[in-house]
């Protein structure tokens, strides 16, 4: 078996153990989140460094749902371990008591997740964390409360990945290769706007999804939904 083979097999096995070991919690961010979404809320996505890319996996794209928005790191995790930052950036989008944010962090340890589930919890805003259990129990925080984001959070997601996120021992190289964050973080995305669609039907409400603008139709179906909410969302 080679490495690229390797890979495959080890990260399909991260995921199944989240579906397998994960699924209610699954079931409870998509019941907060159509919660949110039937009142018309905006879900809002945190993640800094290469976590941005989970969160944006959420926004604004084909087969997504219309009303989320990301709180953009510009720095992409370079003023990540700077205290106060997180609550510029909730000043900055201002999401209204009742809100709920998806923070994105693999090790939890970082002011910047931590500071925003802290500065959540303060302004009446739930919070959801996608992290790893195994990294984040292994260190310490970086922040002067002492504590992760995994024990701060109202509802904590575990991306069942390994201390220090890759996966592979590759000959050669110190330490291993390979994260299997990103993956993981996407799918558990993924899976909560799935459940949540299906939530919304079932509440007898029509899910505000968009269709990919590369298919007829798509411009003119988007369209209706973009004049809705793009007030709403400051976007990228």
């Amino acid at each position: 078996m080679n490495k690229a083979q390797e890979f495959y097999q080890k990260m399909s096995e991260v995921l199944q153990k989240v579906n397998e070991t994960q699924q209610d919690k699954i079931q409870q961010a998509a019941e907060m989140v159509a919660d949110l979404m039937a009142k018309d809320g905006i879900l809002y996505l945190l993640g800094g460094g290469h976590s941005l890319m989970v969160a944006a996996e959420a926004y604004h794209r084909a087969g997504g749902l219309a009303p989320v928005d990301i709180i953009h790191d510009k720095t992409f995790g370079r003023a990540e371990r700077c205290e106060g930052y997180a609550k510029q950036l909730l000043d900055w989008y201002n999401p209204p008591a009742g809100s709920v944010v998806v923070i994105i962090s693999n090790s939890g340890r970082n002011a910047l997740p931590i500071e925003m589930a802290l500065e959540c919890k303060a302004r009446g805003i739930k919070t959801i964390a996608i992290t790893s259990l195994a990294h984040s129990k292994s260190t310490t925080a970086r922040h002067p409360c002492g504590k992760r984001l995994f024990e701060i959070a109202d509802l904590v997601i575990d991306n069942c990945g390994v201390p220090g996120d890759a996966i592979l021992d590759i000959e050669g190289i110190p330490g291993k290769a390979c994260p299997t964050s990103t993956i993981a973080g996407a799918f558990i995305v993924d899976a909560i706007m799935a459940q949540t669609v299906e939530n919304l039907v079932k509440r007898g409400i029509t899910p505000p999804v968009f269709i990919s603008a590369n298919v007829d139709g798509g411009d003119e179906h988007n369209k209706v939904i973009f004049e809705k909410y793009q007030k709403f969302i400051k976007g990228l």
